[in-house]
């Protein structure tokens, strides 16, 4: 069978390779590995959007200042404490996952290579692109903006004028680097209640659900304890019907961790004690992964049935589009070097040392210790990934 995810990948980066060599000279490249593309796209706009109106602007990028640090010591604590149980509860999951087509994250499908390109696309235009507003909103000039590669990772930029910029107030510099992650972070919910006020609705009057079907389990977790053979579809718990999401979740929160729940499935009846959790541990868990929700058209809606694959197409890059933008927008506001967290946590220590090189240290402190943390929950993330990709290859080889 064609994996056509793989072809596209090849296709794709063909392309962006033969863009590469014809205009090489229109290329920077820094670090041997970050290839970066200049032009003046967005520019004008940007200056348009920061005069509009100032005064309103300026509240919502110094809100966006509060939000951020809310943000960095939310996505801090909790990358310490699920680090601390990856490392020492078994069956734990990471707290991070790398946004890489082929990636299954659990609760969520397998990230495609078309919705990764779109979504990372339109999360890196809005990040880049609202750093370039409040740049602009503050009078510093915004020297160019384009696109990058740093390796086979796609990416977008704007550069400010450094110069500018550092004469700002502490506030201004504040407000400029927390608007990418905050601009992510508002698009997410924006996202998420376009999903459930208008597309869910819709969706929900076409199809009729039939069940949850589990493709994975969780190591170390009590459904993995059943011996049940994979895949199976649970239509009920506890006797409540679970034939769609908003059903299995309404079910899935009205049982504690420690409760003993029965699962109606394909494979028969299934009895378990659930546990908790792993990320929060006022939630039941069963141990199971690689969801998929069957569906059919409801009755009335046959006329549809040619163009459903669409509809399944646009709600899972809704998905992704959610997740990878509350994803990105909270990754940035680590005290991370130089990510948008790292410049913030930079300026707030220099407002409290009232010292560069005591702000720079600290930085570079919090920074290693970071980073550490994020390699830990990378290193199984990675191992699949690869496995994917060597999966595609095989397979290339194959045709030849």
């Amino acid at each position: 069978m064609v994996n056509w995810d793989i072809v596209s990948i090849v296709i794709f980066y063909s392309l962006l390779y033969v863009f590469f060599v014809t205009h090489r000279k229109k290329f920077t490249i820094q670090a041997k590995i970050f290839a970066l593309y200049k032009t003046k796209l967005g520019l004008v706009w940007m200056n348009r959007i920061a005069k509009f109106s100032p005064r309103l602007l300026s509240g919502i990028a110094y809100l966006g200042v509060v939000i951020g640090f809310l943000g960095m010591g939310y996505i801090l604590y909790v990358l310490v404490v699920e680090t601390w149980k990856l490392l020492f509860v078994a069956g734990t999951v990471p707290a991070l996952a790398p946004v890489l087509p082929g990636i299954e994250i659990p609760g969520a499908p397998t990230l495609g290579f078309w919705h990764w390109v779109i979504t990372i696309f339109i999360a890196a235009v809005v990040h880049e692109f609202s750093h370039g507003v409040v740049a602009r909103l503050h009078d510093v000039k915004v020297k160019s903006s384009g696109f990058a590669f740093l390796g086979p990772i796609l990416a977008a930029f704007v550069e400010p004028d450094e110069k500018q910029m550092v004469k700002k107030s502490k506030w201004k510099q504040l407000s400029v680097f927390a608007a990418g992650p905050f601009s992510n972070i508002i698009l997410g919910i924006l996202i998420i209640l376009f999903t459930g006020l208008v597309f869910s609705p819709f969706v929900a009057d076409i199809y009729q659900g039939e069940g949850i079907t589990v493709n994975e389990l969780i190591e170390g977790h009590p459904m993995e304890a059943t011996g049940v053979a994979l895949p199976f579809t649970i239509t009920a718990i506890n006797g409540e019907d679970t034939l769609d999401v908003v059903e299995f979740q309404t079910v899935l929160l009205s049982i504690s961790p420690g409760e003993e729940a029965v699962l109606t499935t394909s494979e028969g009846e299934i009895s378990l004690i659930t546990t908790s959790n792993p990320s929060n541990e006022d939630l039941a868990f069963f141990g199971i992964t690689g969801l998929e929700f069957e569906q059919s058209i409801a009755e009335g809606y046959e006329y549809i049935e040619p163009y459903t694959g669409i509809l399944d197409w646009i709600g899972l890059l809704l998905l992704w589009l959610f997740i990878i933008n509350i994803g990105i927008g909270l990754f940035n506001l680590l005290p991370l070097g130089p990510v948008d967290g790292g410049r913030m946590f930079h300026v707030l220590f220099l407002v409290v040392l009232k010292d560069e090189a005591k702000a720079n240290k600290a930085l570079g402190a919090v920074s290693l210790f970071v980073l550490g943390l994020i390699v830990i929950n990378m290193v199984p993330w990675l191992t699949k990934f690869f496995a994917w990709i060597w999966s595609g290859l095989v397979f290339l080889i194959a045709l030849i």
